[in-house]
């Protein structure tokens, strides 16, 4: 199969998912906050689970994808795991219920993005620097997509039911629709994996325990800890965005307004990523996106005026490009392709588990304590000082090729 007909799959699958992803991302802690009426110490502990499943969850499913080799497979698998996760919220309506559902659907759903570039990754093994977000772009603009209709979907539905925000309650009743609608996209993105390579370089499989080199390289284990500071710093400020848009007295075109501008960058930075890979390589994008946060989250934190709230939010773009480009391409540049999907998810398990708990629980907390401005503040000030020191800290990654990940 030539590598243009095994990267429509490819397209498709991030295409629909990350559509998905438009809905629950942007509006599930609004979703926690208002309609399900939790405190914002409760916010930020359910939110912590997503990166506590991500402590377990991916490393286990990376490990049976590297070993059988059937990482396309598995993606699947865990496609349709997360679309009955989804359908599990849907019936939640208390604290300890939510807490569980939002669980089952992590320990699924935690692992698809992970394995999902691991398998992009072998496919587009030796297909140059631009390959990987000229795949990856595709994911982008289903999000946006379900970002902008979402909306106009959800006041069709409160339409229907005769749903009005009363005084002193949500602002957006009937907002679990959100679940059903991504449960059914969710489905569909498990279809249209059935479809996805299986053979050549995806299909390479690890030997018993082989997993262990990894920890014994150095350049693995400083990417690592970078990694965990960045998500430290990332994490909990962008799971609590609508919450900093509703404190502003913004709703929910006003969350949509603003991802439409962070996304409309986002798309024509991931298609021309190569250029900035053969230029800055791996390291230089990371350092990029790191500081493009720190000038976000500064602003966001110290202004109200939304002259430059709005403007600073394009910059979501380049962080996006920077961390979520940025790493996986530097680890796969530093570990050979049959530990391609372990390594990815050594990758979601420091960054969306621990680091993740770390700054959920910490942001949530921050927010009740201090305010909403406090979590941006102090994420501002620290990826300043991270994104000075990379250059330092993070070794340049030992490849042949900038872009091209060892297969063996």
């Amino acid at each position: 199969m030539g590598k243009v007909t095994q990267a429509v799959p490819l397209a498709l699958f991030w295409f629909i998912y990350m559509g998905a992803l438009g809905i629950f991302f942007p509006y599930y802690s609004l979703y926690l906050r208002e309609n399900a009426g939790l405190t914002g110490t409760q916010v930020g502990v359910v939110l912590s689970m997503v990166p506590l499943a991500g402590m377990f969850a991916p490393p286990f499913w990376g490990q049976v994808a590297d070993r059988t080799g059937a990482r396309g497979r598995v993606v699947v698998l865990l496609a349709f795991g997360a679309s009955l996760g989804y359908l599990a919220l849907a019936s939640a309506d208390r604290f300890l219920a939510i807490l569980g559902a939002t669980v089952a659907l992590a320990c699924f759903s935690t692992a698809i993005i992970p394995l999902t570039v691991s398998v992009t990754l072998g496919v587009l093994h030796g297909s140059g620097p631009y390959a990987f977000g000229l795949i990856r772009v595709w994911g982008t603009l289903g999000y946006l997509l379900l970002v902008l209709s979402f909306p106009w979907l959800l006041r069709h539905y409160q339409t229907a039911k005769g749903l009005e925000a009363a005084s002193g309650g949500a602002v957006e009743p009937g907002l679990e629709i959100m679940f059903l609608i991504t449960a059914g996209i969710v489905f569909g993105a498990a279809l249209v994996g059935l479809f996805l390579p299986r053979e050549g370089v995806v299909g390479l499989r690890a030997s018993r325990g082989e997993w262990r080199a990894l920890l014994k390289n150095s350049v693995v284990i400083r990417f690592l800890f970078f990694v965990l500071v960045a998500y430290v710093l990332q994490a909990g400020p962008m799971w609590l965005f609508p919450v900093y848009v509703r404190a502003r007295g913004g709703d929910l075109y006003t969350i949509r307004q603003m991802w439409i501008l962070m996304l409309l960058v986002e798309i024509p930075l991931l298609i021309s990523s190569g250029a900035g890979l053969k230029r800055l390589g791996a390291r230089g994008l990371l350092v990029l996106g790191v500081l493009a946060g720190a000038v976000r989250w500064t602003v966001s934190g110290l202004s109200h005026d939304p002259y430059l709230v709005y403007p600073v939010q394009m910059l979501h773009g380049v962080m996006v490009t920077g961390l979520l480009l940025g790493g996986p391409l530097y680890l796969d540049a530093v570990v050979p392709g049959r530990l391609r999907s372990t390594a990815q998810s050594l990758l979601s398990m420091i960054g969306i588990g621990i680091g993740g708990i770390a700054s959920n629980t910490g942001a949530g907390w921050l927010l009740e304590h201090m305010g909403a401005d406090a979590p941006y503040i102090v994420s501002g000030i620290g990826s300043f000082v991270l994104g000075f020191l990379v250059w330092w800290f993070l070794p340049s990654p030992d490849a042949s090729e900038p872009g091209t990940p060892a297969a063996s």
